[in-house]
C-alpha cells in the first residue's frame, strides 16, 4: 500500500509539474530568481527559487502556464521565454547580456531567441529602404531612375517575405508561429504613425480582427498591449476628431462582439478599456462603450462595473442631477452648511465627491479652495460630498475648507454616492440653477478653463 502511495504521488507530481526551466547564469550566483506568467491583463508568480553558488537554478511550470513568461532576477532585468510542453535548458552570464545566452534545448525558444536577435536588423534595413523609396518617388532629382525604384521595391518585398518564410518553417501548431506576427503588430504602431502612415487603415483592421477569447492571446503578455496600442494608433492617426471617434466606436464594437461569449473576460476588458479611455480623455469613446454595454442584453456586468458605467447613462451632460437633502450636523464646518441642493441661490453649483484617503483629492481639493473666491464671484457655489467613514479623518481634512463639506460617514454605501453613481474620487459635476448637468470635469484645471472661457466672455 505504501509503495502504491509513493507511485501515485510521483505520477501526480509529474502531471502537475510536467516541464522545467533549468539554467546556469554565472553572474546570478546566489541570486533569487522568479518565473512570471501572464494571465490576460495581469501577471502572476509561477515559481521562485535561488541560484546556487555557480548560478545554477531550476523552476517548474504547469500546462496551465503555457504561453509567454519571463525569468527575472534581483537586478529586475527580464528574460522572456516560451513556456511550452518541452523542457528548457539555458546557459548565459546574466539575463541582461542577451548575446551570451544560449538555449540548449527547446526548438521553439531557440527559434524565438534567434528571431529576436535578427529581426531588429531586418526592420532597420526595411526602414532605410522605405526612406530611400520616398526620396526616389518624391524628389525630382531621382524621378527618372525607375530601375532603382524597382530594385528598392524588390528588396523590401524580400525582407518582408523572409520573415514570413522563417515562420512557415515552424509547425502550424507552434506558439511562436502565432505569437511573433501579433507581437509585430503591437510593436509597430509608433513606426507606422511616424513613417508609414499609409498602413494605418490596414493596421487598425488587423487589431479589430484579433480574437480576444483566444487562450494564446490571454497567456501571451500582449493582451493589455494590444488594447492600448489599438486605441493609441487611432488617437494618433492624424484623423479628424469625428473620424477618430467613429473609428474608436467601430473598434469597440469589434472587440466587444467577440467577448460576449466569455462574461468574465467581458467584464475585465470593459473595465480596463473604460478606464483607459477615461485616462486619455477620450470621453466620446468611453461614453459609447458605457452605453453599449449597459444596453447589451447578452452581457452580465458585475455591480461595481455596472455602477461605473451607469454614470454615463444617468449622469450624462444634459441630465438633471438628483437633489440632495442635507443634515446640518454632518458638515465639517457648522458655519458653512446647506439645507437642500436645489435651494442654493447660485447660478451654478459644483458638486465634488472626494475622499481624505485619495491622493488625487489631496492635490485637487486645495486647488478648489484656492480658486473658490474667484468662482464664487462668478456665481458658482461649491458643495463637497466626502466619502468617509471616520469622523476624525473627515474633520481633519475638510473643516478648514471655505465651502460646505458634508459626509454621511457611510463610505461607498452613502445614498448620495449611489444616487450620483460615483465610482472614483475625485468626481465632479457642474450644474446650472435647475440642476441640469452642464459639465463633468475631469480636473480642477478644466473647470477653471470653463470659467475663464464661458463666464469672462
Amino acid at each position: 500500500m505504501f509503495i502504491k502511495q509513493i507511485i501515485f504521488f510521483y505520477l501526480l507530481s509529474t502531471i502537475t509539474y510536467a516541464q522545467t526551466v533549468s539554467a546556469t547564469f554565472f553572474g546570478l550566483a546566489n541570486k533569487e530568481i522568479e518565473l512570471i506568467g501572464f494571465e490576460g491583463l495581469e501577471t502572476y508568480l509561477i515559481a521562485k527559487t535561488k541560484a546556487d553558488e555557480k548560478g545554477l537554478f531550476e523552476v517548474s511550470f504547469k500546462s496551465s502556464d503555457h504561453g509567454v513568461g519571463y525569468l527575472i532576477s534581483e537586478d529586475r532585468n527580464p528574460l522572456f521565454v516560451i513556456l511550452n510542453p518541452e523542457n528548457l535548458v539555458i546557459l548565459g552570464e546574466t539575463f541582461k547580456k542577451s548575446k551570451d545566452i544560449n538555449f540548449i534545448e527547446n526548438n521553439e525558444n531557440q527559434f524565438f531567441f534567434q528571431f529576436d536577435k535578427d529581426n531588429p536588423r531586418r526592420e532597420q534595413a526595411l526602414g532605410a529602404w522605405n526612406y530611400l523609396e520616398k526620396i526616389y518617388r518624391l524628389d525630382s532629382l531621382f524621378s527618372d531612375y525607375e530601375h532603382i525604384k524597382f530594385t528598392i521595391q524588390n528588396e523590401k518585398e524580400r525582407i518582408i517575405n523572409e520573415d514570413k518564410f522563417l515562420l512557415e518553417l515552424l509547425p502550424k501548431s507552434s506558439y511562436v508561429r502565432w505569437f511573433l506576427p501579433i507581437r509585430k503588430l503591437v510593436s509597430s504602431v509608433e513606426t507606422i504613425v511616424q513613417y508609414r502612415t499609409e498602413e494605418i487603415p490596414e493596421t487598425i483592421i488587423a487589431f479589430r480582427e484579433l480574437d480576444y477569447i483566444n487562450p494564446r492571446l490571454y497567456k501571451s503578455g500582449l493582451f493589455k498591449d494590444s488594447i492600448e496600442s489599438h486605441f493609441w494608433l487611432i488617437e494618433n492617426s492624424g484623423y479628424s476628431l469625428d473620424k477618430a471617434s467613429k473609428e474608436m466606436k467601430l473598434s469597440i464594437d469589434a472587440i466587444m462582439s467577440k467577448l460576449l461569449y466569455d462574461q468574465k473576460l467581458l467584464n475585465e476588458v470593459t473595465d480596463y478599456l473604460f478606464n483607459l479611455l477615461e485616462r486619455q480623455s477620450l470621453f466620446k469613446a468611453s461614453e459609447y462603450l458605457a452605453l453599449k454595454m449597459l444596453n447589451e442584453e447578452n452581457c452580465m456586468l458585475n455591480n461595481d462595473l455596472s455602477n461605473k458605467l451607469e454614470t454615463y447613462r444617468s449622469m450624462s451632460k444634459g441630465k438633471i442631477a438628483p437633489d440632495i437633502i442635507f443634515e446640518s450636523s454632518k458638515f465639517a464646518n457648522p458655519s458653512k452648511t446647506v439645507t437642500k441642493l436645489s435651494e442654493l441661490k447660485s447660478k451654478y453649483k459644483l458638486v465634488v465627491f472626494s475622499a481624505s484617503w485619495c491622493s488625487k483629492c489631496r492635490e485637487e481639493i486645495p486647488l478648489i479652495a484656492n480658486l473658490y473666491d474667484k468662482w464664487k464671484s462668478k456665481d458658482i457655489e461649491v458643495v463637497l460630498i466626502a466619502i468617509e467613514e471616520n469622523q476624525k479623518e473627515f474633520l481633519n481634512f475638510y473643516k478648514t475648507l471655505p465651502f460646505p463639506s458634508y459626509t454621511e460617514l457611510k463610505n461607498w454605501k452613502s445614498k448620495i454616492v449611489n444616487d450620483y453613481f460615483v465610482y472614483s474620487t475625485p468626481t465632479m459635476f457642474l450644474l446650472d440653477d435647475k440642476r441640469q448637468i452642464m459639465l463633468r470635469p475631469s480636473s480642477v484645471k478644466q473647470i477653471d478653463s470653463w470659467v475663464d472661457w464661458h463666464l469672462n466672455n
